[in-house]
């Protein structure tokens, strides 16, 4: 069952869906992301990316202040309020366009929604943090519900998509019992979270599959580690060309958001995959 609405709602902003794909640009504020740590923890440096994502083509620009790439080490709310809550008090009078922040901390997000951001990333679905939910609910911000788990949890022989399915529909009913409204939530299965090489692949083969939820989805496979070892890739940065194959194929799986490194490849992949896929004539029926 493909969503029914027609717009994700963000407070008092709107993302239109159906017509084309949107691009979340990934901005790590982090010295240790797996990609590109390091690279914009500066705050010039921060904005200047920021302003080239959205130049290129992104649609939301999603702020990470704590790397979550497997061997991470966890940092307080402190600092991460310290990495994410200047950036965003320094670009938001400066530009309208929608923020997203990667956080699990319900005291994060409260502070990065008070600064200014529209939508929360949360790569554990509202099942770590007990008030995120009520958090983006009093925001009336828009979230991303990821499915996650623990490493150790990764090829024990279960159906991936089915337990990915029953995790986010126990996210949904968090996010709603909480008073998020329901066109507010977009979901995303966690490529390269808690999963085995096998299992991201095969999940990324069913995608379709997840449309059964009835929410948007979003997919992040941008420069993971499931395409290096496929690939036999070790730099991240060049795995650009198989990031652009799995988003040509998860758009043609109905997927509505594609979260990336390389905005303008991406746009211009989605564009074309867009206007042949989206833009379809209708099946003219054949006749005997």
């Amino acid at each position: 069952m493909k969503h029914s609405y027609q717009t994700v709602d963000c407070a008092n902003k709107q993302i239109p869906l159906g017509k084309q794909t949107h691009i979340v640009g990934i901005l790590n504020l982090t010295p240790d992301s797996f990609s590109d740590g390091g690279e914009f923890s500066n705050l010039e440096q921060a904005q200047g990316h920021f302003e080239a994502m959205l130049a290129e083509g992104a649609d939301v620009i999603d702020i990470g202040g704590e790397s979550t790439r497997p061997g991470h080490q966890p940092i307080s709310v402190a600092e991460e309020i310290d990495r994410v809550i200047p950036f965003i008090e320094r670009i938001r009078p400066l530009s309208a366009a929608l923020i997203s922040v990667d956080t699990s901390k319900a005291e994060v997000a409260a502070a990065a929604l008070d600064a200014g951001a529209d939508i929360i990333n949360d790569v554990w679905g509202l099942q770590r943090d007990a008030q995120m939910a009520e958090t983006i609910a009093r925001a009336d911000a828009a979230c991303i519900l990821m499915h996650n788990r623990s490493i150790d949890q990764a090829g024990r022989g279960t159906d991936v998509v089915a337990d990915v399915q029953a995790f986010l529909r126990h996210s949904i009913k968090l996010a709603l019992d909480a008073g998020v409204r329901r066109n507010a939530i977009i979901l995303d299965p966690g490529f390269g979270f808690g999963k085995s090489f096998e299992e991201n692949w095969l999940l990324m083969q069913r995608l379709e599959e997840l449309n059964e939820l009835g929410y948007p989805l979003l997919v992040g496979a941008s420069r993971k580690s499931m395409l290096a070892r496929l690939l036999n890739l070790e730099d991240p940065k060049q795995r650009l060309s198989g990031t652009l194959a799995t988003t040509a194929w998860a758009i043609q799986a109905g997927v509505d958001f594609v979260r990336v490194h390389d905005v303008q490849a991406n746009r211009e992949c989605a564009n074309v995959i867009d206007h042949c896929w989206r833009h379809r004539p209708a099946a003219k029926l054949e006749t005997c």
